[in-house]
């Protein structure tokens, strides 16, 4: 595997040491920055792919928020299912 030095704070330094530590706890086993940047970078992924992720991302008026519940419960109003 090739390696680079990159260089970070004291303050990025001591978060990532910390978040190490906790995985050497939770799997019972040394672990490497690189392993704890994959463990990082995984997480950040996931989230990004979650819908959830995308929660106040889009903005927008609240005529425009009007406008398409007005759409939503035309639509909804097409397949209502008439009583017997």
């Amino acid at each position: 595997m090739e390696s680079k030095s990159i260089k970070i704070s004291e303050e990025n330094y001591r978060w990532l040491l910390g978040l190490a530590a906790e995985m050497q706890k939770k799997y019972g086993r040394t672990v490497t920055f690189d392993d704890t940047l994959n463990e990082v970078k995984s997480i950040a992924m996931r989230k990004k792919k979650s819908l959830v992720g995308l929660a106040g991302s889009w903005d927008m008026s609240d005529e425009e928020w009007a406008d398409i519940k007005k759409g939503l419960k035309k639509g909804w109003k097409k397949w209502k299912i008439p009583s017997a």
